[in-house]
């Protein structure tokens, strides 16, 4: 009799513990997400040194909806280039970062409501001093974008350069380009602007001329297939849109 009883015990406290997507607040279950978000994206999502933890705009955003949306978030450091292959691997719920909606993407993933747009932005060392407004006056040079970018694919789609070098980073990029080893690169222009002005790369500098051709939206990227947590999603993006949180928390992060 012991032994059954202790056999029922062990299978209920292997059943709650299997049961990593409800949390139990007041007596209410309440589902928790597991959010990719990369730690090199200021000021969309960075890793803040003095806590461990990631930080910046799409987190926030994400814990605003999260909290709109009656759910918590479990905000997971993951690289840009493996946000897509760990959601679809079940291994994180919802993306959270600056990652633009593409026809490509849209073929894999489904996208929430959007929550910011932007463009690409033309980084150059800073004594170049040429006036840029399109790619096609850099015909011939070797140019960089950071990998599993739509800029990577911009630059290779263009067909007009001597060389385009990939990164895993905006920091390595902007390192080569002020060291000259590449003319020019591509990138989140907000994500850069913010950067150049905390100073974290030196020698470098965004044309002001250059128009983007690629504006995109920013938004919650969820499996395919997953309509309950993308009307979750949803339904909360327009709420903190409809009270100002979201307003808020873009200016907070001066986008």
């Amino acid at each position: 009799m012991i032994a059954v009883k202790l056999i029922r015990h062990i299978a209920l406290t292997m059943c709650i513990a299997g049961t990593a997507s409800l949390a139990y607040s007041q007596g209410n279950a309440q589902t928790i997400y597991n959010v990719g978000a990369t730690a090199t994206g200021v000021p969309f999502t960075f890793l803040d040194v003095k806590s461990n933890t990631i930080q910046g705009m799409m987190v926030d955003t994400v814990t605003a909806v999260g909290k709109a949306g009656g759910f918590q978030v479990n905000v997971q450091q993951t690289a840009f280039s493996a946000l897509i292959p760990s959601l679809t691997s079940n291994k994180i719920d919802i993306i959270s970062a600056a990652m633009l909606k593409t026809p490509a993407r849209q073929q894999v993933v489904t996208f929430s409501d959007p929550v910011y747009s932007y463009g690409e932005g033309l980084l150059v060392k800073a004594d170049d001093t040429k006036t840029y407004s399109t790619l096609d006056e850099l015909k011939g040079e070797v140019v960089g974008a950071q990998v599993g970018t739509v800029f990577l694919d911009m630059l290779n789609k263009k067909g007009i350069f001597k060389e385009v070098r990939s990164y895993d980073s905006i920091a390595d990029m902007s390192r080569d380009l002020s060291l000259g080893r590449i003319k020019a690169a591509l990138g989140d222009q907000p994500l850069i602007a913010y950067q150049i002005r905390q100073h974290a790369f030196p020698g470098v500098k965004l044309v002001e001329s250059y128009k983007p051709v690629n504006i995109g939206e920013v938004c919650l990227v969820v499996r395919k297939g997953d309509t309950e947590t993308l009307n979750r999603l949803n339904k909360a993006i327009a709420a903190i849109k409809a009270d100002g949180t979201l307003a808020k928390i873009v200016q907070k992060w001066g986008m």
